[in-house]
């Protein structure tokens, strides 16, 4: 049974303006996202700012999603380093919170070698009971998990069973899944591009977007999944200008602008993440209200 289907949402972890984290906060919009049909709640990820969280604070994230989710969607924990000892330990970590998956991110900086990742990934499944979602996304990491790489570890590492495909590269996603035989849980890590890794098997989507419409991210995937293949598509296509505003700076920026924007309490941005400059605060504006966000 796959963790979830549909659209999770990678949160944003809000922060007070003294920089420390909001949990009054990150409670009001987990209460948002599953009150507006969000699937799963994916704490801790790119989005969430874990590469600036202390040890500390990224556990104490993971532990308060548990909680205040109270059972209602599934919780993946985000819980990957560049460092396998160190995901190690945060990975048994959240699985003590009862953390229904962890998505770990390929290693950074480090440059694995494709041995090098099936060690890291083992390694990290081997210590916890809960199911492993593999994070592949070169442009940020340096580190390409290749297709052979993610069958030869669904296939022969239990708890490992899905991955989230950052590559922006369908013909390689496409070759994942004809090697993997159908026991791989796909989900698209790029908004723009969720239609097509459906269209090949996927099973939803770990999503930006949704942060500040999860209704419509959680729409596209079950139209698509329950067949209407056209009003799946039309969503989609709408979407994209207000996607692309969305990365038009290194991503949390914007969304973490737009959240603010509509009142959403996100916070400001860890250093060296810097505000989203005036006149990009504008075409994102912009696109908000063409997507009737307000």
């Amino acid at each position: 049974m796959a963790i979830f289907k549909g659209a999770g949402v990678a949160i944003v972890t809000p922060m007070k303006d003294n920089y420390d984290v909001n949990y009054e906060q990150l409670e009001e919009n987990i209460n948002y996202q599953i009150d507006n049909g969000t699937d799963c709640i994916i704490i801790t990820g790119t989005t969430g700012e874990s590469s600036t969280l202390t040890e500390k604070e990224h556990l104490e994230a993971i532990k308060a999603a548990v909680e205040f989710t109270k059972h209602r969607i599934p919780v993946v924990a985000g819980t990957g380093s560049n460092c396998t000892r160190t995901a190690v330990e945060l990975s048994k970590e959240a699985d003590s919170y009862g953390v229904d998956g962890v998505l770990v991110v390929t290693p950074y900086y480090n440059k694995a070698t494709q041995a090098g990742l099936i060690s890291h990934y083992s390694q990290i499944a081997g210590e916890i009971k809960a199911p492993v979602i593999m994070y592949n996304v070169p442009s940020r990491t340096g580190c390409n998990l290749m297709p052979e790489t993610v069958a030869h570890l669904v296939k022969n590492v239990d708890n490992i069973v899905g991955i989230k495909d950052a590559t922006g590269n369908l013909s390689q996603a496409a070759h994942m899944m004809n090697l993997c035989d159908g026991n791989l849980e796909l989900y698209s890590g790029n908004d723009d591009q969720v239609l097509p890794l459906l269209s090949i098997g996927g099973l939803g989507v770990i999503s930006v977007l949704s942060n500040i419409a999860p209704k419509q991210t959680h729409d596209l995937v079950m139209e698509y999944l329950e067949g209407d293949r056209k009003k799946a598509m039309k969503i989609q296509l709408d979407a994209i200008p207000l996607i692309n505003a969305l990365f038009c700076e290194v991503n949390p920026i914007p969304v973490k602008a737009a959240m603010n924007m509509l009142g959403m309490g996100a916070g400001p941005l860890r250093a060296p993440l810097s505000e989203m400059i005036d006149a990009n605060k504008e075409k994102l504006l912009a696109e908000m209200k063409k997507f009737g966000l307000c």
